[in-house]
């Protein structure tokens, strides 16, 4: 992939500069935010390919910069935090962010982290097809909308991928570790708890469809057609 383009926002100038030096190493170009009503700033400015970002921004908090910003994208976004808590990690994943570094980072480590999410992004885009059809349960993958029974359901982007990625492998078992690498990107160190939760969630959301996805007691999900 040429000419990509990240947003590194970050208050602290050392981490903005190990960042940035990063984004040169490879090759990347990249905006720099100091807060986050600048970030939300550039974010309307520039097609961005990958967001690194803070939680602890100034002017707005990194948590409400990744839900404005997932209210119309789905680019992915890596925090990249000295929190080390559970519970800012699921939170974390529950607003859309896609993976989750804690500080301090190896700059190898969040360059793989980058390369996986820009790679399966792309490959999203390039290899889905527009809609998938399942009795009454419709997921449209450019618009990345799910219907039931032609009425639009609001689900957040990770019950969205868990979806899309189980109904593209149907009758598959994948255990709670695998869906963690598979949808919440590489080397995910959370809780697997946070994958019945969402399947719980899911569920509830595509009803009276929720028995495509089948629990496979004491491994994990599968989608049954």
């Amino acid at each position: 992939m040429s000419d990509i383009r990240l947003l590194i926002a970050d208050k602290d100038d050392s981490v903005r500069s190990q960042l940035k030096k990063l984004a040169d190493n490879a090759c990347y170009f990249y905006d720099s935010a100091i807060d986050g009503i600048m970030a939300i700033k550039l974010f309307r400015r520039h097609d961005y390919h990958l967001i690194l970002m803070d939680t602890e921004l100034p002017m707005l908090d990194g948590w409400n910069v990744c839900r404005q910003i997932r209210k119309v994208s789905e680019v992915p976004i890596i925090i990249v935090s000295a929190n080390t808590a559970e519970r800012d990690k699921l939170l974390a994943f529950e607003l859309g962010a896609d993976d989750y570094v804690c500080k301090p980072f190896s700059p190898s480590e969040l360059l793989a982290r980058i390369r996986v999410h820009l790679y399966r992004a792309q490959g999203i885009k390039s290899a889905a097809p527009s809609k998938i059809s399942f009795s009454g349960l419709l997921i449209d993958t450019i618009s990345r909308a799910v219907c039931v029974d032609d009425t639009v359901v609001k689900l957040t982007p990770k019950e969205y991928e868990l979806l899309y990625f189980l109904s593209q492998n149907p009758n598959k078992a994948y255990s709670r570790e695998s869906l963690l690498n598979e949808v919440w990107g590489y080397e995910f160190t959370g809780s697997d708890r946070t994958v019945d939760t969402h399947i719980k969630m899911l569920r509830e959301n595509i009803k009276p469809y929720d028995s495509y996805i089948v629990t496979v007691w004491g491994f994990g999900y599968k989608f049954v057609m």
